[in-house]
């Protein structure tokens, strides 16, 4: 698939799983040009913006990005605060339980023009959250139980990157038969505790004291069915180590909480 317009976003266990995979317009040419990205910084809005339950027999849920067009398609509120905020569910507190179950598809148009990157998108799902769920919340420090990222014995095993360090941070995920690999350019510590995050079972705290942008590759295993394959990856823990020479810890630390002090089903678009 080209990897220009619709941004698909898989979910495992109620969880969002970083990592954009853009799909070609079908109604558009083969030799459709890569989008215009919007302006870094830019801060877009809904010119306009719906909101309907979902069919209850969809499968999957996944974002579209055509021209102005935006949709999040199949998406319960705990899904799209865990997008829009960059936290883990656990990190959520008094959301009620429909919020949990019931899904949603949002849909609009932004008022300006070009592809937004993760930053706008995020924005746009936490406008849409206040202005059509009505969300209030408020930022508390709970400990908890997390993962700390940390930098193992010998060191990281990173490269620094030569983009520009004011730049978009590009990822580039791949899947095969019961493995994921991540490939990262102009990346923080911060933007893989964020990835690894959506993949774990708990929130997962940036403590590398590694402030650089890096270029690195990490490939894991993700289906215990596929250990004795002849090209199997290790599992993650153990990727993590060995191909970038860092570790995560089971600890328990500070870490931000959502609290929400009010969120209601939308009312008629």
């Amino acid at each position: 698939m080209n990897a220009f317009c619709r941004l698909v976003v898989a979910t495992v266990a109620g969880l969002l799983v970083a990592g954009p995979v853009w799909a070609q317009d079908p109604a558009a040419s083969t030799q459709a040009k890569k989008p215009t990205m919007m302006a870094k910084g830019a801060d877009p809005d809904w010119e306009v913006v719906t909101v309907r339950p979902s069919d209850p027999n969809a499968t999957s849920d996944y974002l579209d990005q055509y021209g102005r067009r935006l949709k999040f398609a199949n998406k319960t509120v705990e899904m799209l605060l865990t997008t829009g905020y960059n936290v883990h569910r656990s990190q959520i507190a008094d959301l009620p339980e429909w919020a949990k179950r019931e899904h949603w598809d949002i849909e609009g148009l932004s008022n300006m023009d070009g592809r937004m990157d993760l930053t706008q998108l995020q924005g746009m799902i936490r406008k849409a959250l206040a202005e059509r769920f009505g969300l209030k919340l408020h930022r508390e420090q709970r400990e908890m139980g997390v993962y700390a990222l940390t930098v193992a014995k010998g060191g990281p095993k990173l490269t620094e990157s030569a983009s520009d360090p004011n730049g978009r941070v590009e990822q580039h995920p791949r899947e095969g038969p019961g493995w994921h690999m991540e490939l990262m350019k102009n990346a923080t510590m911060g933007d893989l505790a964020l990835i690894l995050e959506f993949r774990s079972d708990r929130p997962i705290v940036d403590q590398t004291g590694l402030k650089g942008r890096y270029d690195f590759q990490l490939k894991w295993l993700t289906d215990d069915n596929h250990a004795g394959d002849p090209d199997a990856p290790p599992g993650l823990f153990t990727a993590i180590q060995e191909q970038l020479g860092l570790k995560l810890e089971a600890k328990r630390a500070p870490a931000d909480v959502l609290v929400v002090d009010k969120i209601e089903r939308p009312g008629a678009n």
